[in-house]
């Protein structure tokens, strides 16, 4: 079943959310695991792709949007993958419905968001979904 983890930031930008889900991309690729970051959009999903190569600083990650014909251990894009199962890092803002495929799957939650990750919470929790919780404070720090 999948393992669903809530990562809640003190931050209120957007833009934390997203260099967090950058940050937690590439820890899962060194870990071993393919990720996929699910955008909004097409727009979005352009938007992720950049910050991969900026952010987090000293590290880089091969990354591509979804359906560029190279295989990387990071896609991004906002329709179902066609071969990613591992980890999906979900920054669309609802909960994607190929969802259950995955292994587990990564919310992030910033306090400008947190009715939109209170509903998304109880969507898993009502459907039975192991969830995690993590309180983050200061994560760009560490």
């Amino acid at each position: 079943m999948t393992r669903i983890d809530f990562y809640i930031l003190q931050d209120v930008e957007l833009d934390a959310m997203q260099r967090f889900a950058c940050r937690l991309a590439t820890k899962a690729v060194f870990n071993g695991n393919d990720v996929y970051v699910h955008a909004t959009d097409d727009n979005h999903a352009r938007g992720m792709d950049e910050l991969l190569w900026q952010y987090p600083d000293q590290r880089f990650v091969p990354h591509a949007l979804a359906g560029e014909a190279i295989r990387v251990p990071i896609q991004i894009g906002w329709q179902e993958p066609a071969d990613q199962d591992d980890v999906l890092i979900n920054v669309s803002g609802g909960v994607p419905g190929f969802f259950g495929r995955f292994d587990r799957v990564a919310e992030i939650v910033v306090r400008s968001e947190r009715e939109a990750g209170r509903d998304r919470y109880k969507f898993y929790r009502d459907r039975g979904f192991p969830l995690f919780h993590h309180e983050l404070d200061d994560w760009e720090a560490a």
